[in-house]
């Protein structure tokens, strides 16, 4: 698979983003306009919403999930937790630690702006604090998983040099939170966000949820410096193309949504300025995403093995126990599972795909640029996206199983999160 140059696309610096001497200052110059101000209520109403989750028409399918320890890490998780927690002072403790039921959950974004009023900024903390912030991340990831993390908190760094802004976009510039008391006993989590990576984890005794995960890269590489060598996205790359490539061509029609990823055939309003052409992003807890694609049960033994893998290779960030119980989860959907794709799938084009079904969303797409002044999507810039559809982002529909089961809680059950269908065996075989 060749590499595509980013260099022709470094801004001069009257072409450069970075529009402040610190983050703040960046963000509240790129915020302080009508399009700053109109994309900060449009997300302020979306968090407002009651909770559904991802959903194919508006209302989440039940009985999906279930409570069952899946062999988390807890232990070790909790002990990281509670030597975070030590380390705070009362100030830091105040802005970073919430009940494990706040709508914070629900606030991140990939950006860089540093918008937020919570969180533990980790570039503006002392280094025993970060670096006890990042083994809570540690001990609740594969070790895949922890590298990948951190590679894009290095690419960030990366690209903050490359275009003159370090103080922006820097190797710690990402926000950590804690929810709930970390316990065996009781649900608790925490999330890491920031530019390119976005993390949610929310763990019932030995069972944990990972999702939404969000991670990306501009450039996908490092070919200088201290990072040299760090290449990203590679395999989700070369997977999603084989698996297209693979396919019959009246397999490809079926798969194809359009040929083009901006303008041509690509449907009108498909395209987002922010988003490009996910649409599972930051602040679309309740997206209405309809199936598109083929059927993974109109494919072949074969190419079926080719769709749990590239599905494998997005949920490997989990630790070994919860990766199979997920793997197993999609597996058991998979025949309701749709693979769609957007763009060319010759060696230089760049594409967008889709993995969906009731258990798992997952999204890959090449990018314009945005810090680059590429106008048009390239196969240097990449984002990805994994979710749990139907109520499960965030471990919420195990956090209301949890709620009704647990005895000391029956006097405070939560209400529904949102619209929810029961749908038969026949309904349930395929979308």
């Amino acid at each position: 698979m060749t590499t595509e140059d980013y260099r022709p696309y470094l801004p001069s610096p009257a072409q450069s983003k970075i529009a402040g001497p610190n983050a703040r200052a960046h963000a509240k110059t790129r915020t302080d306009s009508p399009r700053g101000r109109a994309t900060a209520a449009a997300r302020r109403a979306l968090v407002e919403q009651t909770f559904t989750g991802i959903t194919t028409d508006g209302a989440a399918v039940t009985g999906l999930f279930s409570l069952a320890p899946n062999g988390a890490p807890a232990e070790a998780m909790i002990a990281a937790a509670a030597a975070l927690v030590g380390c705070l002072s009362p100030a830091q403790r105040a802005s970073t630690c919430f009940p494990v039921g706040d709508e914070r959950w629900r606030r991140w974004q990939n950006s860089e702006l540093y918008v937020e009023d919570f969180g533990l900024r980790l570039d503006e903390v002392e280094d025993r604090v970060r670096d006890a912030a990042m083994a809570v991340v540690q001990a609740s990831l594969s070790a895949e998983g922890f590298r990948q993390s951190r590679d894009v908190m290095r690419l960030n760094r990366f690209i903050g040099d490359l275009v003159g802004g370090p103080h922006v976009l820097g190797e710690w510039s990402y926000l950590f939170s804690l929810f709930g008391a970390p316990s065996l006993d009781e649900p608790w989590g925490w999330q890491l966000f920031g530019h390119h990576l976005c993390l949610h984890c929310l763990v019932i005794g030995r069972q944990m949820v990972l999702t939404p995960t969000f991670m990306g890269a501009e450039p996908s590489y490092a070919d200088t410096g201290p990072f040299a060598g760090i290449r990203m996205f590679e395999d989700e790359e070369r997977a999603g193309l084989a698996l297209m490539r693979s396919l019959a061509p009246a397999q490809q029609r079926q798969a194809i949504v359009a040929h083009s990823m901006v303008g041509g055939d690509l449907p009108p309003g498909r395209r987002h300025p922010n988003d490009n052409l996910h649409l599972a992003g930051a602040y679309q807890d309740n997206r209405i995403i309809p199936y598109e694609g083929i059927r993974a049960r109109d494919l072949p033994a074969a190419q079926r093995r080719q769709l749990l893998d590239l599905a494998a290779r997005y949920v490997a960030p989990l630790p070994p126990g919860p990766l199979q119980a997920r793997l197993a989860e999609i597996e058991r959907h998979l025949a309701e599972t749709r693979f769609c794709w957007i763009g060319g799938f010759d060696d230089s084009s760049p594409f967008y795909y889709r993995i969906q079904s009731p258990v798992v969303l997952i999204e890959f797409d090449h990018h314009a640029g945005v810090f680059l002044t590429n106008a048009a999507p390239a196969k240097f810039h990449v984002h990805t996206i994994v979710r749990t559809p139907n109520g499960n982002d965030y471990g919420k529909d195990l956090l209301r199983l949890h709620y009704q089961r647990a005895p000391h809680h029956q006097s405070a059950l939560p209400e529904p999160s949102g619209p929810s269908k029961i749908r038969s065996g026949d309904e349930r075989k395929g979308p």
